[in-house]
């Protein structure tokens, strides 16, 4: 018996394979709160696509141009500076009280946003919407760290950044539709028979997702010197560049006065970590590598991308002519190749438990996509930008969904925590690159268009007619096109040669404007691509399966996995 014994252990070779305890979970709690997750996901995404194709309805029911950009801003603020908190809240008092609460309030101010009567109210009850939709999307990712060890997690991370894909395709198209064939209040309204169903999903059938431990104690502090400090920093970002210059008081007065009391809020956050009295955003959190290189790379990968999504619609209809119902539909091949690439993307990391070769080889394929819309003139066609959007799609779907797992893997204990900070920074990123890249445009506009427009043309046209073309959205508006042709009728047959010669100037200049913007976009993604490098490989742990085959189970953690040598 004991040579026996012998002889299987000499042909038994230990490797250790990370594993996780069985999951106390059952297949009926798993998929039933996957479903809630799903629908909250594609509330909060639908959300913030359709709502933008009925701002011109509501625009001329209310007679609110001059407040167009708060109605958005509104909402930014407050889903952006609420989402470390709920992040912080829910490790402290379990996922599902504080979805249940995101959820309730987002229900509700969608509700209200449907039932405005003016546009000060749209604004407000926004600003109600957005404090719920701070806790949706976090936290729902959250969800899929609780339920699922990481290796386990790819795939179903995957299947979650699709979701946000898929948003982008329907969005807008549902968002038109609804806007001409019904009232523009019903793209507020149909949130409510999706969340009511996640509502009853997330109260009857969701696990708590909550494991007591030490007293859970509320750093108020913190949370309003984060407020303090966030929404001066995005508001100044916000109106930079159209409210005010960049170096005017106001703006230098609002950014650098958030960053002082943001400075605050980590000296005294850290003061609470000494003493271990639970402070929402623990400093220590940037020590760990991992941490901190996939905030890097995914705040700069989002800025870059937003360069290039912002702006090809622009291009797509005003130099290429591409008439679309809704512009938004101009983005879906690169939509849909990304929401291939991160179902891929997700399935690969869960076969091989690792991450950083993928990550690595999305951020090369994004940087290829980027590189490509640099190609992209006055001359391209629309299969040109096609082929770069499906390029940049395959990368972007590969990298977005990756950098949540990644940084879950690294904290287990602090899930939560971790994934609604990288939300918020990526948040905070998308706020300075679309800032930016506004100044950027207006900045090469200009001089690109004066440049193109002959001298002869500046000689004959008055200023008040060349005035209207400081605006390169002269190209999507057909009614001020026909007003300047007919203004120009006046100058007999040669008024429709200038009127082309304008059109061409104006499309130069737009077109030298976007491809700066997609120069900056590239360099954000450079630099990206060569964080990524740094960044720390933690093979991902599997799930131990539960003895005597019982779902549910404990198991015993990290044991070697024994491989029979014949």
């Amino acid at each position: 018996m004991s040579s026996t014994l012998d002889t299987t252990m000499q042909n038994t070779v230990a490797t250790t394979v990370p594993v996780e305890p069985a999951s106390p979970y059952s297949r009926r709690d798993v998929l039933f709160t996957m479903l809630a997750v799903l629908l909250v996901m594609l509330l909060g995404s639908l959300d913030q696509s359709i709502v933008g194709t009925a701002m011109p309805r509501i625009i001329g029911d209310f007679h609110g141009l001059d407040r167009y950009t708060w109605v958005t801003t509104a909402y930014m603020l407050a889903s952006t500076v609420m989402v470390p908190i709920y992040g912080k809240l829910s490790d402290l008092f379990g996922r599902k009280r504080i979805f249940l609460i995101g959820v309730i309030l987002f229900l509700t101010g969608s509700a209200l946003c449907g039932a405005a009567q003016s546009m000060n109210q749209l604004i407000a009850f926004r600003a109600f919407q957005g404090l719920g939709a701070a806790a949706l999307l976090p936290i729902a990712i959250a969800v899929v760290g609780d339920l699922f060890p990481p290796r386990e997690r790819g795939k179903w991370q995957g299947v979650t950044g699709s979701v946000f894909a898929l948003s982008s395709i329907v969005g807008p198209a549902l968002g038109g539709w609804i806007t001409e064939n019904t009232s523009w209040r019903w793209v507020f309204y149909v949130n409510l028979p999706i969340g009511l169903i996640a509502l009853g999903v997330l109260i009857f059938l969701m696990p708590s997702l909550y494991q007591p431990g030490k007293k859970a104690r509320i750093d108020y502090l913190g949370a309003l010197l984060l407020i303090l400090g966030t929404s001066p920093i995005l508001l100044g970002l916000s109106l930079a560049g159209s409210q005010f210059g960049w170096l005017s008081w106001q703006t230098l007065v609002l950014i650098l006065g958030g960053g002082l009391v943001i400075a605050a809020f980590f000296v005294y956050e850290a003061f609470l970590e000494r003493r271990d009295a639970q402070p929402i955003i623990d400093p220590s959190l940037f020590k760990n590598s991992v941490f901190t290189i996939s905030l890097i790379v995914a705040s700069i990968t989002f800025m870059g991308m937003f360069g290039c999504i912002s702006f090809l619609p622009l291009y797509a209809q005003g130099v290429l002519g591409i008439s679309a119902t809704n512009s938004g539909l101009i983005l879906t091949p690169m939509m849909l190749s990304s929401m291939v690439s991160s179902i891929l993307s997700g399935q690969l990391v869960s076969r091989f438990g690792r991450y950083k070769i993928i990550a690595i080889t999305g951020m090369a394929i994004t940087t290829i996509g980027a590189a490509l819309l640099l190609r992209l003139n006055v001359q391209s066609t629309p299969m040109d930008m096609i082929v770069a959007m499906v390029v940049l799609g395959l990368g972007l779907g590969t990298s977005m969904s990756l950098y949540t797992l990644i940084v879950q893997n690294a904290l287990p204990t602090r899930i939560g925590q971790s994934t609604s900070t990288l939300t918020f920074f990526r948040q905070i990123g998308g706020t300075v690159a679309l800032a930016l890249m506004g100044s950027v445009m207006s900045s090469a506009y200009g001089p690109a268009f004066n440049t193109a427009l002959p001298d002869q043309v500046k000689q004959t046209l008055p200023a008040k007619i060349l005035s209207v073309f400081n605006d390169p959205n002269v190209l999507l508006d057909a009614k001020v096109q026909q007003a300047i042709s007919q203004q120009l009728g006046a100058f007999g047959a040669q008024g429709q040669a200038l009127f082309s010669q304008l059109m061409e100037a104006v499309k130069q200049g737009l077109t030298q404007g976007i491809h700066d913007i997609f120069l900056l976009s590239l360099g954000l993604i450079v630099i990206a691509l060569i964080s990524v490098f740094f960044l720390k490989e933690i093979p991902l742990t599997g799930r131990q399966p539960a003895k005597n085959g019982a779902e549910g189970d404990e198991a015993e953690e990290s044991l070697p996995t024994p491989v029979m040598m014949h």
